[in-house]
């Protein structure tokens, strides 16, 4: 009797309880309570979260780095292969240019024949002006042919193998090329120089030679065809106690960018000097 008696004010003092609970609940009288409760355990989550991230980042790091360098690895070899085809490309775009300026050139004088030839080597000696092309006799080069670029007259072929060739340019101190002036209408000789630079010489008196004249072979001596353009004259050095006026020359072709040239297959040159007198002793 005493124990029935105790579990039933154990379970009236329960229902009690829970009742106040859910009143209390229903009443809003918790939210305050409950708020609080559940922003300290958010803020202890997020304490949590960023400690493990950050552990998590910490233990990767070393792979990330490993990554990181492969990739850039990856990434400057692209670099590279891609500045290697711009390179190539250029070179490319810049040949085929030179070639149609060339083909334009050739057809402008149909009266003579071509031979395109690369330009592989030149001569390292500061005093000597030479280049080397990849045409030889195997290719019907021979010596005492002109080479020209569409700018003008380069020089002539000094010495031939079977696969190469020895241009001896127009700026060597051992060149000379009689030229024409046409606005002065008079006759003249072109000389090279230790220096590179091309000279006029031999100039009359009487001519009146002027800056911006432009300069052409003639065609006297047999050494090269007439009408080839040489170059352009800057200034005339011209002194009354001298017998001929000299002049400096502006050459047609860049020497320096020589990459493909053309030789003139069709012309042979003569050989006058066993026609020029000699003083008799």
């Amino acid at each position: 009797m005493k124990d029935h008696f105790s579990r039933t004010i154990q379970t009236t003092i329960t229902f009690l309880i829970t009742a106040g609970v859910l009143v209390l609940a229903f009443g809003g009288y918790f939210r305050s309570a409950s708020g609080v409760l559940t922003g300290g355990l958010v803020s202890v989550q997020y304490w949590f979260a960023s400690r493990t991230q950050a552990i998590q980042e910490f233990l990767a790091a070393p792979g990330d780095l490993i990554t990181l360098r492969m990739r850039n690895a990856e990434l400057e070899a692209q670099v590279s292969q891609l500045q290697t085809q711009v390179i190539d490309l250029q070179q490319r775009a810049g040949e085929t240019a030179i070639l149609a300026a060339l083909v334009d050139f050739s057809r402008a004088s149909p009266e003579s024949s071509y031979k395109a030839a690369s330009v592989i080597g030149r001569d390292p000696s500061p005093f000597l002006h030479y280049i080397i092309i990849n045409r030889g006799s195997n290719d019907g080069i021979q010596r005492g042919m002109p080479v020209v670029t569409n700018e003008g007259l380069a020089g002539r072929i000094d010495a031939v193998i079977s696969d190469a060739a020895r241009v001896q340019l127009v700026t060597d101190p051992a060149s000379t090329v009689n030229v024409h002036l046409r606005n002065a209408n008079t006759d003249a000789l072109v000389a090279g120089s230790v220096t590179g630079d091309i000279g006029l010489e031999l100039i009359s008196q009487d001519a009146a030679v002027e800056s911006g004249d432009i300069i052409l072979t003639s065609g006297l001596g047999g050494g090269f065809p007439p009408e080839l353009i040489v170059g352009q004259v800057i200034n005339v050095r011209k002194l009354p106690a001298e017998l001929f006026q000299e002049a400096t020359i502006q050459p047609a072709v860049d020497f320096s960018r020589l990459q493909i040239v053309l030789v003139i297959t069709n012309f042979r040159a003569i050989n006058t000097v066993p026609l020029v007198p000699t003083a008799i002793p």
